[in-house]
């Protein structure tokens, strides 16, 4: 009997309730963590006041860590619940990136620290200092409370990411809520980058957190948290996506805001297509960076020839999510492209299991109908100047 045989033979003992192909779709499955709950979060409009109500709840600590913070209706609500909550002795730390944050005014931070809220900025813009390291960025979205509720994703805390129906900007995104022992690695995440951005270092909880009795969250078979916070994590979630893209064996669902994938990534979806799965990409139909849609734009047409389908979504599109044969779900922080890769810290969780994944592909299925498909008529038909611009912007991939 092979190492491979007595291995699945193991998983299936320890695990009875996984089908055995199951496991094909994850890489590294020893380190799914069992019995916890997911709960996906779709927008600003679902995911701001579950995320505040949880805060508003905490007792011991909140731990939160985001790119982006705007001095803005939604960057005030949370500035507030992280101020009420630390002026009645819970213990807040807000983790922000410098770059991410560069807008916003100093005195909006400091209002943060009178109240009690321990502030730390990841790698403050200054070149003149040794190791500043403006080129990494903290890209991570990570909640944590009371370490037992924890949520990460793609949204940063401003009112682009809010209902057009509130005043926000309506941007589409995919945010997760999360219970159980997954909420450790949560905590641990956080932990590492808020010593690494010069906080003060804290206990972290000494065993993995249950999911409540009273929670309304459904489990899940098994879930873990994949960061690249150290060299050898740096591919984590990339060699992730190319495990479940070889095993996938109907269909691959995709949605990626900043979509330039390596040629690794661009091989594996191409003989996909030829074993007979469907792939579909869902990408922005407006991007809040040009250099990076004209960079994605360059390999659309090498894309569509392979037999990939894109499908244009009607306006800005941040989401980073994935479903592969309603079995493999990802939603997180990391976008398919080299700053994801090679610069930034990201979070992602990864997903085993086929109640949400299927769940999570019906709403695809729903996106996707609002979407207008990219043909290779439309892309030959532009100009030789949109073309130069493509071409360009793609020459300069691993720095955008």
């Amino acid at each position: 009997m092979s190492r491979l045989d007595v291995l699945t033979k193991a998983r299936q003992w320890l695990h009875p309730h996984v089908a055995e192909g199951d496991w094909a779709y994850v890489r590294r499955p020893e380190r799914l963590q069992w019995h916890s709950a997911v709960q996906p979060l779709r927008g600003g409009g679902e995911a701001f006041p579950a995320m505040l109500a949880a805060i508003a709840q905490a007792k011991q600590r909140v731990h939160l860590e985001t790119y982006i913070l705007r001095d803005d209706a939604v960057g005030r609500a949370f500035a507030a619940a992280l101020g009420e909550r630390a002026q009645a002795g819970v213990t807040v730390r807000l983790l922000v990136d410098a770059v991410g944050c560069l807008g916003l005014a100093s005195s909006f931070l400091d209002s943060l620290r009178q109240h009690g809220v321990q502030v730390c900025e990841f790698h403050p813009v200054a070149p003149w200092r040794p190791r500043h390291g403006l080129n990494t960025r903290d890209h991570k979205k990570i909640l944590v409370v009371d370490d037992c509720v924890g949520f990460i994703g793609g949204l940063n805390l401003g009112a682009e990411y809010e209902d057009i129906t509130k005043g926000g900007g309506g941007w589409y995104d995919w945010h997760a809520q999360v219970e159980g022992p997954v909420v450790q690695s949560l905590s641990t995440a956080f932990a590492a980058t808020w010593l690494r951005a010069g906080g003060s270092s804290y206990p972290l909880p000494a065993q993995a957190p249950t999911r409540s009795e009273s929670s309304r969250l459904p489990s899940v078979l098994g879930a873990k948290v994949i960061v690249n916070e150290g060299v050898r994590e740096r591919f984590g979630m990339h060699l992730s996506y190319l495990h479940a893209i070889r095993a996938a064996r109907h269909e691959i669902a995709i949605m990626n805001a900043y979509f330039i994938p390596t040629r690794g990534l661009r091989r594996a979806l191409a003989q996909a297509v030829r074993r007979g799965v469907r792939v579909r990409i869902v990408v922005p139909g407006q991007s809040d960076v040009a250099a990076v849609a004209h960079a994605a734009r360059f390999q659309y047409t090498r894309l569509l020839k392979s037999g990939v389908e894109l499908h244009r979504w009607p306006g800005m599109m941040h989401a980073k999510f994935a479903v592969i044969d309603g079995i493999w779900t990802t939603i997180g922080s990391y976008n398919l492209d080299r700053r994801s890769i090679e610069h930034n810290l990201e979070a992602g969780l990864v997903v085993l299991d086929r109640p949400l994944g299927e769940r999570v592909h019906a709403q695809f299925e729903t996106d996707v109908q609002l979407c207008t498909p990219v043909s290779l008529e439309e892309l030959a038909a532009r100009s030789w100047w949109e073309r130069s611009k493509d071409a360009f912007w793609h020459s300069l991939r691993y720095w955008l």
